[in-house]
């Protein structure tokens, strides 16, 4: 049975999600990891770091996780709580042979989650999570006595995090009042601080992790407070990142929202300006807003468009070399900088825009004008008869009634008996309406 889903294993901490799975996957991780990678030059044993985020269950699972890995011959490096591409950053710094990251990213407090990071601090692949679930129930010849793995706290965490992240800017922010929400997560001590440390005024929202109130009515998934915040203060911008800030979204001086798509839009062409921007090409999902596209495109930006979920748009990047990628709900990847999405490097360099145009991030995000989209979700159909003569007539003649002005996309879920129809429009009742007939045949046509 597959534990793996589209980014690590996750569920309901101690229930679904157990110290007895955790501590299991701990030690499948590290002997199918090792067997592929090798061991680290010059150490006796392979080396793992591992981080978390503010969850209460956050700590019996990375006990567990650490004594899996150990009882199997792993050095651990314990980073404790740290954002998810933090802990991909000393994955890679560190020279690890295995990343290990506690986060349930977005998800509410009671869910937790598990991923793994092999050498380098990337996300592993379908095969290596496969061979790890063929570990789990298999007999094994554990180590003892002087040869198990030793667990050591690593101090300087937060503060070397910092310092790589402002080392990616090449202008201070000196002059920028800005606030942040650090979603009551991984962030919360990390976020603030590179931010100030990059030179500007921050006022940081929450903060104040308890261990129960992560992603609690803040963060990337609540903007309201900081919308308020950003007005009360009369700030430049805000910033909100999730439970394990690999995603960012923004709020400009007026409280007005700038998206996923609007960020990749002000980076992109930022990037292409700079020649760092590798063959003029972005790297998005299919859920990208049309309006985005059409801007780069006039902007002399290529548009590769993944199926959805940010390890495709990262699978694409590196096959092709690519520099900048990411999703509508702002997992950016800057890959010269970053092998994961990072919210807190997301909005420094969004900041180091606004410093070197000297425009606002209002004017910024100006560059595109999102179209209208509606998301109609259809359940309980045959999710794999998406080619019906029908259906597939009814999408024609949607595409011919919006002639070129908007797009229609059914996506079929990955886990559930449902389709997705997303249509983009001029209107939002145009897109309402061509969405609610293509749903009403998706109905009709797929029924179980």
């Amino acid at each position: 049975m597959r534990i793996f889903g589209t980014d690590g294993v996750r569920g309901l901490a101690n229930s679904s999600l157990t110290g007895e799975l955790a501590l299991g996957l701990g030690a499948a991780a590290a002997r199918v990891l090792v067997e592929h990678g090798g061991l680290g030059s010059g150490r006796a044993r392979p080396l793992a770091v591992v981080g978390r985020d503010t969850r209460i269950s956050g700590q019996f699972l990375e006990h567990a996780v650490v004594a899996g890995l150990a009882s199997a011959g792993v050095d651990v490096l314990r980073l404790r709580v740290l954002p998810t591409p933090g802990v991909a950053y000393f994955t890679d710094a560190l020279g690890a042979d295995v990343g290990v990251v506690i986060s349930a990213s977005h998800n509410p407090m009671p869910d937790n989650g598990i991923k793994f990071l092999a050498r380098g601090g990337v996300k592993l692949d379908d095969a290596l999570e496969r061979e790890i679930e063929d570990h789990l129930d298999q007999e094994w010849v554990r180590p003892t006595g002087a040869e198990v793995g030793r667990v050591t706290p690593y101090g300087p965490t937060v503060a070397e995090y910092s310092s790589h992240l402002v080392a990616t800017l090449e202008k201070p922010l000196v002059g920028l009042k800005v606030v942040i929400d650090c979603a009551n997560g991984a962030a919360s001590e990390v976020g603030p601080k590179a931010l100030t440390d990059a030179g500007a005024e921050v006022i940081a929202i929450g903060a104040d992790p308890d261990g129960l109130n992560i992603n609690e009515g803040c963060g990337s998934t609540h903007l309201e407070p900081l919308q308020k915040a950003v007005l009360e203060h009369g700030a430049d911008a805000g910033f909100a990142v999730d439970g394990d800030a690999d995603r960012c979204l923004a709020v400009d001086h007026t409280g007005t929202v700038v998206d996923g798509d609007q960020i990749m839009a002000i980076l992109a062409i930022g990037m292409k300006e700079s020649g760092t921007l590798v063959d003029d090409t972005l790297v998005a999902t299919v859920m990208s807003n049309l309006g985005m596209i059409q801007a780069l495109t006039a902007a002399g930006v290529v548009v590769r468009q993944t199926g959805v979920g940010d390890r495709y748009v990262l699978e694409d990047m590196r096959a092709g070399g690519y520099s900048l990628g990411g999703e509508q709900s702002g997992h950016v990847i800057m890959r010269d900088h970053a092998t994961t999405g990072d919210g807190v490097l997301t909005a420094l360099h969004l900041m180091q825009r606004m410093v070197r145009t000297g425009k606002t991030l209002q004017e910024l995000a100006g560059v595109m004008t999102r179209l209208p989209q509606v998301l109609v979700n259809v359940p309980g159909v045959d999710k794999d008869r998406c080619d019906d003569p029908e259906l597939l007539a009814a999408v024609e003649k949607a595409e011919a009634e919006l002639a070129g002005t908007g797009r229609v996309l059914l996506r079929p879920s990955g886990t559930e008996p449902l389709v997705r129809v997303m249509v983009e429009a001029p209107t939002a009742a145009q897109a309402q309406s061509v969405a609610d007939g293509l749903a009403d045949v998706v109905r009709r046509r797929l029924s179980l």
